[in-house]
């Protein structure tokens, strides 16, 4: 401030002798209790809870959950783990500031009580709640949070080394100041990931072996500790009670179960058995089949339990059959669209899902950031003009859409129609195999549970029909989970949740920095400077309509790469529980109608 008012000075000086002074922007530094990523916060500071919560709900009660697969591992954030328990991020660790789910991305004051940044949002300092401490009783100080930073920055995951790396200098003032130097840069959205950071204590955690699995419960300075853990089988919460942010707005009416227990299963079918048999208290229904056919039994008949499809509230994200680019089979983007062209979404929707869903035409399906069924604006076309032939004539002009079939499994346009593509390719079929300089086109899908095998086996069937051969090899979960880090794979399901502010987590998913970089997201192994520049552009974006602009000519951009098999969604959650949970009036605008994995904004009626 100091150096702002000599600079007034200074100038005011010169334009009373006459000379002229060059115009400049002081940017002073903002405090507030929130920060949004366009536009101001909804709500005030004085705001009692948030919109969706029941601010007056009761405490206490025993949850009781199942997750399918496993675990080897209780540190969510290195890479050594081949699978790391469920339930303990916002459970467990907390971040700065949190996420109200009636907004786009607007994020309000936990751990730090207000956020400092300026209109470019070259900075950013955070005033810390003096009342924050651990769960063992260690007040939180800028020291855990400088600790939390460079640890993650060397040793997190992908998503955490990119953002962190981009930041240019940490600095504590105090005990309760904490303050980042960004640069000048076109990213706006790093104050918001920087806010978003895990604490965690510098006290409990040796750098030394952060990057190995680790069973040793956890400290944090979330709602509950770990009260037991059975190395791959279960977890036991405890609500902490002498958790300090208990009557903070952001948490009030929230965490309110005295334990929950997570039980995991090795398949889906177990357990559903015990929710049936009334040992869990609540699932989240992903089968069709069972929606429709298997919960005609006496809790449900009698009232004990409920079963509600709860709408979605914003984009519906993308789900897919993902090619791996690192193979050459699938450098050719011929070859890529004819495959995706036999994916026969009619046949496999009304004979296994019973119509349930909807096939999936955009990266932000339903929601005002889909480019499908709309053409591009000029604002758009001129984003994607340096980039010529990036974006597909039909895509760019709102036309384009998943093929569709009619319905019988037997539909002969699409196989015609990618069996000229995979010519143009240079394969060609012979007695019923298609091949290239005498080589058959064959290649593995890899799964991890019976449901995806089983939609992994109907395409493969449909491959068959041009000369494909795919096979199908399911894979135990932390195989799996260490196949995908490494890239491991010719084809797999992949699945990219969508939020209504997407951003730097999209360097991790298609960014072709991502590409090489181990267990990051960018599963097809994207190199494409379009796809970057896209992405800069809706990181840069100052209002809402310039990121809406961007995110649609992103999502055309990435349509035309053909990188996935689109699949389906629901429009709605499918969710069974215990009669005795209770639930709020209202659901939030954006993401899950449950909130958590662990119903965070549910309870238990006594």
């Amino acid at each position: 401030m100091f150096f702002v008012l000599n600079r007034l000075i200074v100038a005011l000086l010169l334009l009373a002798v006459g000379y002229h002074v060059p115009a400049f922007a002081a940017s002073p530094l903002v405090a507030s209790h929130a920060i949004a990523m366009h536009g101001a916060p909804a709500l005030a500071e004085d705001f009692h809870a948030f919109p969706y919560i029941n601010p007056d709900a009761p405490r206490g009660g025993h949850l009781r959950l199942g997750f399918q697969g496993t675990f080897d591992s209780l540190n969510p954030f290195n890479l050594k783990a081949g699978s790391t328990a469920q339930g303990l991020i916002g459970n467990i660790f907390e971040p700065l500031m949190t996420r109200s789910l009636d907004e786009p991305f607007t994020l309000y004051g936990l751990i730090a009580t207000t956020i400092e940044t300026d209109d470019a949002r070259d900075s950013v300092v955070f005033h810390l709640n003096p009342k924050a401490h651990f769960s063992d009783g260690r007040k939180i100080t800028s020291s855990d949070v400088l600790f939390s930073f460079n640890l993650l920055k060397a040793h997190g995951r992908p998503q955490h080394r990119v953002a962190y790396g981009m930041v240019k200098s940490a600095s504590a003032p105090d005990d309760e100041t904490v303050r980042f130097e960004l640069g000048a840069g076109q990213d706006r959205e790093l104050p918001l990931i920087l806010a978003l950071m895990p604490v965690l204590p510098s006290h409990r955690i040796d750098p030394a072996s952060f990057d190995e699995a680790s069973l040793q419960p956890p400290i944090g300075s979330g709602p509950y500790i770990l009260n037991e853990v059975r190395p791959g089988e279960r977890l036991v919460l405890e609500r902490d009670p002498h958790y300090w942010a208990d009557d903070l707005p952001v948490r009030r009416g929230l965490n309110n179960f005295q334990t929950i227990t997570i039980d995991y299963f090795r398949d889906a079918n177990s357990m559903f058995e015990a929710f049936r048999a009334g040992l869990l208290d609540f699932r989240e229904e992903t089968s069709p089949s069972r929606w429709l056919s298997a919960y005609d039994f006496p809790a449900l008949r009698e009232g004990r339990i409920f079963k509600e499809a709860l709408p979605v509230g914003g984009p519906k994200g993308m789900e897919g059959f993902v090619f791996n680019l690192r193979r050459p089979l699938f450098h050719d983007i011929k070859v890529r669209e004819a495959l995706s062209a036999l994916f026969d979404f009619d046949w496999i929707n009304a004979n296994l899902f019973g119509n349930l869903y909807r096939r999936t035409q955009s990266f932000f399906d339903e929601s005002e950031l889909a480019s499908t069924g709309r053409p591009a604006s000029e604002a758009e076309r001129k984003l994607l003009a340096p980039f010529p032939g990036a974006v597909r004539e039909d895509i760019l002009e709102g036309r384009w859409h998943p093929p569709q079939t009619d319905g019988s499994g037997q539909d002969r346009i699409q196989p015609r129609r990618a069996l000229a593509l995979l010519h143009e390719a240079g394969y060609d079929l012979h007695d019923g195999v298609l091949t290239k300089d005498g080589v058959p086109f064959t290649f593995e899908i890899m799964v991890k549970d019976r449901n995806q095998e089983r939609l992994a086996l109907e395409f493969a069937r449909s491959l068959t029909r041009i000369g494909v051969t795919a096979k199908v090899r399911l894979v135990d979960e932390v195989q799996y989970q260490r196949r995908r880090q490494k890239f491991d794979f010719d084809m797999m399901l992949g699945s990219w949740a969508a939020s209504a502010s997407p951003g730097n987590e999209q360097r991790s998913r298609w960014g072709s920095q991502s590409a090489d970089q181990e267990a990051s997201f960018n599963l097809a192994g994207v190199k494409s400077h379009a796809v970057d520049a896209m992405i800069d552009q809706l990181l840069a974006a100052r209002s809402r309509e310039d990121f809406v602009t961007a995110v649609r000519a992103y999502d055309r951009v990435l349509l035309s790469g053909f990188y996935i098999v689109p699949l389906f969604h629901s429009p709605t959650q499918w969710i069974a529980g215990s009669a005795h949970l209770g639930k709020p009036a209202n659901l939030p605008h954006y993401g899950s109608p449950i909130g958590s994995a662990t119903l965070e904004t549910w309870w238990m009626n006594q």
